[in-house]
């Protein structure tokens, strides 16, 4: 059952922004500062500028491909089901680990408050959490979006003001030392911080829920990545110049030690470290909400492509939202929260991030070289393919950087997700991923392959965004027998091929269908535009049965000598039907006149590279329809 489109612009925005602005900005910057020292602001840049690939290359796989899942999405059609086992496991599980993080984050704060609150408390406090924006999500995506909109506002406005406050009382000649480093340290310290931006492209697992995804999820994430990477910057700028080194070393809450800085009234000053930390729990809490929502999308996406159990595919018909999935994400959340280690998690869950970026980056390479003709993308990543292959590189270097026990944890997650791929998943699945399509057109550019599963769901997708309702005249075409000839005939030699083919189908006499194709002609030429034919057989050519109608696409790009006056043909259109079919063969007619009279279609038409691109092109072209 198809997701309800109801996020707008201000909401994808805002889940985007949310995801980024949490530990990475309340907490981290003090851990790294005892490692790099003033110089985590430029971690922070690169960190951002590394972003800049995955980033290019969501919004350009999402902008053409809005489908619940995401990442894993785009893994499954393009590289293939053992890929998108990997990345629907990786990415759920980075997702969910790093929003159950974001939970347990707002223990720190709130002692800030509530300073006798024990651990078991803080815990209690983050589930309780969990089981709250669990039922928002269950109740209405609309509503957690909303509700995400008013909390990332509130949240800006207080980074607002502590960066207006903190800029007043900065000893400059602190941050001149950020330029006394060492590399080592530096890339140390980016891989660390690189998860603070994981969230930013979490927002393409609900581009199926998203209202106009080709304009509102482009705008609104480029958006959220400008304005969080300008806040986390001039953030790490006042709070170096404000504390000196090791007391911004030495706190978890470095943003609330420092604005107890900004006034000298102990009131005004015990104020402004209550109102960081409630700016702390926002951000948590915004994080959390956006994680359950978008990470509830990989297993409902992984079921609908059976490789999961159909029980997580499960809508709710009135709300249409995935129940299942997103209390299966609110369970391993609470058992994050509850019971395991997380500075370890954490680690493991950035690997799996990286990993999940260079999957994005090299689906974009590979869809790109198949050459879809149902792809199209409202956005392209620039500088391709040396952007994707960049980041690619970058990402693998900062797992590199992380050690050879996060390979060993990596390795055993992989090989699991490969032990369910064989178990369960591969006797359910039989789709050709973009990837093989590509394969079989290098080892034969001539192979008249039928193409990836992707290329008819990019049909259907580009359908749905133009708000094309199938008619029977569309449905027809999907199955429609297409001539694509590669030289110059005549109009005796295309009837016969078509009288062949219709006789095989129907089971007809050739001879018979040929000659009704002759008389219609000589009684009225079918030539109703310069360079296309309608060459139509109703009522002259009657199919024994009732309700048969068919329709025959012929285009050769060399020309059909069509009559004796020297007129040539490029496209034709053969209707075929039952006698009873006569109303439908008139609106079918029209439909096609509607059709040639499109000023891109042919120029498409001509331009098509395959059957599939000249049958998309037809379904495509706007025109009235009678569903």
């Amino acid at each position: 059952m198809a997701l309800k489109k109801q996020l707008s612009g201000i909401e994808v925005f805002s889940l985007a922004s949310g995801a980024m602005i949490s530990t990475g900005i309340f907490v981290l910057p003090a851990i790294v500062f005892k490692i790099a020292g003033p110089a985590i602001l430029i971690s922070y840049f690169f960190a951002g500028i590394l972003m800049l690939p995955v980033l290019f290359s969501q919004l350009e796989l999402g902008s053409a491909i809005p489908k619940a899942g995401g990442s894993y999405f785009f893994a499954e059609r393009i590289l293939g089901s053992a890929a998108g086992v990997f990345t629907g496991f990786a990415n759920w599980f980075t997702i969910t680990l790093k929003s159950a993080f974001a939970l347990i984050g707002i223990g720190a704060f709130a002692t800030l408050i509530f300073p006798n609150l024990t651990e078991w408390e803080i815990k209690i406090i983050a589930a309780s959490f969990c089981l709250f924006f669990t039922f928002t999500n269950l109740v209405s995506v609309e509503s957690s979006g909303k509700l995400q909109v008013i909390m990332v506002i509130a949240l800006l406005l207080i980074l607002g003001q502590f960066i207006l406050f903190g800029y007043r009382l900065m000893d400059f000649s602190r941050v001149a030392n950020i330029f006394d480093f060492k590399w080592k340290d530096v890339f140390l310290v980016t891989g660390m911080v690189f998860i603070s931006y994981g969230g930013l492209i979490k927002v393409s697992s609900i581009a199926e829920e998203v209202k106009n995804p080709q304009k509102t999820l482009v705008l609104g994430t480029i958006f959220a990545f400008i304005v969080v990477q300008v806040l986390y910057m001039l953030i790490i700028f006042v709070l170096i110049g404000i504390l000196p080194g090791e007391k911004l070393a030495n706190t978890l809450t470095p943003l609330s030690v420092a604005g107890q800085h900004f006034f000298e009234t102990p009131i005004l000053s015990r104020i402004e470290l209550i109102v960081t930390a409630l700016a702390a729990v926002l951000a948590f809490v915004t994080t959390a909400n956006a994680g359950i929502m978008t990470a509830s999308r990989n297993p409902m996406a992984m079921s609908r492509d059976s490789l999961l159990p159909q029980l997580f595919a499960k809508v709710s018909k009135k709300k249409k939202i995935p129940y299942i999935s997103v209390i299966l994400t609110s369970v391993v959340m609470l058992l994050v929260i509850l019971l395991l280690n997380i500075e370890q998690l954490a680690k493991v869950a950035s690997l799996f991030m990286l990993l999940v970026f260079s999957m994005v980056n090299l689906s974009v390479i590979i869809i790109r070289y198949t050459k879809l003709s149902t792809y199209k993308p409202s956005f392209r990543a620039p500088l391709f393919p040396v952007l994707q292959i960049a980041g690619i590189a970058a990402y693998l270097f900062l797992i590199f950087e992380m050690g050879w026990e996060i390979f060993t944890a990596a390795g055993g997650f992989l090989a699991l997700s490969i032990t369910w791929y064989f178990v369960y998943a591969r006797k359910r699945v039989k789709r050709k991923s973009a990837f093989v399509h590509m394969v079989e057109k290098i080892i034969d550019p001539e192979l008249k392959t039928e193409g990836s599963v992707l290329e008819d769901e990019l049909l259907d997708i580009l359908m749905e965004m133009k708000e094309i309702h199938e008619d029977r005249f569309d449905k027809i075409i999907r199955d429609a027998k297409i001539f694509d000839l590669t030289r110059t005939i005549t109009r005796d030699e295309l009837f016969r091929m078509v009288s062949e083919s219709v006789a095989e189908k129907w089971n007809i006499d050739p001879k018979l269908v040929r000659m009704k194709l002759d008389i219609r002609e000589e009684e009225a030429s079918t030539l109703i535009y310069p360079g296309v034919a309608v060459p139509h057989a109703i009522p002259h050519i009657v199919i024994e049965g009732e309700h048969r109608f068919d329709i025959i696409l012929v285009r050769d790009k060399h020309g059909i000598d069509w009559n004796e006056k020297g007129d040539v043909v490029y496209t034709a259109f053969f209707l075929i039907g039952s006698r009873d079919e006569r109303n439908f063969h008139l609106r079918a007619l029209m439909a096609i006149a509607q059709i040639l009279q499109n000023p891109k279609f042919h120029q498409d038409w001509m331009m098509a590279k395959s059957e599939k691109e000249l049958r998309s092109i037809i379904l495509l072209t706007e025109r009235q329809r009678t569903v």
